[in-house]
């Protein structure tokens, strides 16, 4: 028997040491420092300041703009990139020639590098690119310097990215949530008289309820953490500073300022906390919802 034990302890024993030194520690090493003024490049060990971190920060113009920008980036693509995902999986869910390319070119841009999008983007969205031209075509007005050197533009053209890449994994995922539904339900349905439109409101959205929950979680998670996108594209300049991008540049790019940083990283984590939180409890009410 302890022989047994002792097995079973070694085999889970890499995953258990990897666990406690590259997560459980940095996290609660990161809570602790949040409560200290400790600069990477001080001479002086960290020193003790309480709550005066968290008190800062609620009164730092540039941490409050960075929220601002990322509940702007949040609420501004999950809702569009779950409506377009869900209309795309109930397009490719039908028979018709070819759909299987389809699908792999919705789901394409997910599997390609963020870097290599974004740099591609950038030059979609200079001045005299692709993306420019054919707004003046349809006869918008185009910044001039471009989208991206624009503050009224540079953070929208961004989220308009981002929700181009996701689209197709969030497709796939109600796909799939598509292909659980039995499909005597709808041949019930239908010869009881309902149209299409009731199968869906009726049939098809509260059973993708757990599938629509699922994927707003992780693009929420995602979305509050965006980071790569405005490295690339902007470093964070006309306005795109997000709270990620604040906590890169005060801890490891200008400041070094790590128990400010790691102050802010953890207001983020509360923040994706309670909004998690918060989505569990109005889609998995028993009410429906739509």
């Amino acid at each position: 028997m302890t022989s047994r034990r002792l097995s079973r302890f070694l085999f889970a024993s890499p995953w258990v040491l990897s666990f406690v030194i590259f997560w459980a520690f940095p996290l609660l090493y990161s809570l602790w420092m949040g409560f200290t003024d400790y600069r990477l490049l001080s001479r002086s060990g960290p020193e003790w300041v309480g709550f005066d971190n968290y008190v800062a920060l609620f009164s730092d113009s540039d941490f409050l703009n960075s929220l601002k920008n990322t509940f702007i980036f949040v609420i501004g693509t999950i809702p569009v990139t779950t409506v377009i995902a869900l209309a795309l999986a109930l397009l490719v869910n039908r028979e018709f020639k070819g759909r299987g390319i389809f699908r792999s070119a919705y789901f394409l841009p997910w599997v390609t590098s963020m870097v290599v999008v974004a740099l591609i983007f950038t030059n979609l969205f200079q001045r005299g690119g692709y993306i420019a031209l054919l707004a003046q075509m349809v006869g918008l007005d185009v910044p001039t310097h471009g989208f991206l050197y624009d503050s009224s533009t540079a953070l929208y053209s961004i989220m308009a990215m981002d929700v181009w890449m996701a689209v197709g994994y969030y497709m796939l995922i109600f796909l799939a949530g598509l292909k659980a539904i039995p499909d005597e339900l709808y041949e019930a349905a239908e010869i009881s008289g309902a149209s299409s439109l009731r199968q869906f409101f009726t049939i098809t959205l509260p059973l993708l309820r757990p599938v629509a929950l699922f994927i707003l979680v992780i693009n929420s998670i995602k979305s509050f953490q965006v980071f790569v996108e405005i490295f690339v594209m902007t470093k964070g300049k006309f306005d795109t500073s997000t709270v990620v991008y604040f906590i890169y540049e005060t801890g490891l790019q200008t400041q070094f300022k790590f128990g400010y940083a790691s102050a802010a990283a953890y207001v983020l984590f509360v923040i994706i906390g309670l909004f998690s939180l918060l989505q569990f409890t109005v889609i998995r009410r028993r009410q429906p919802l739509w």
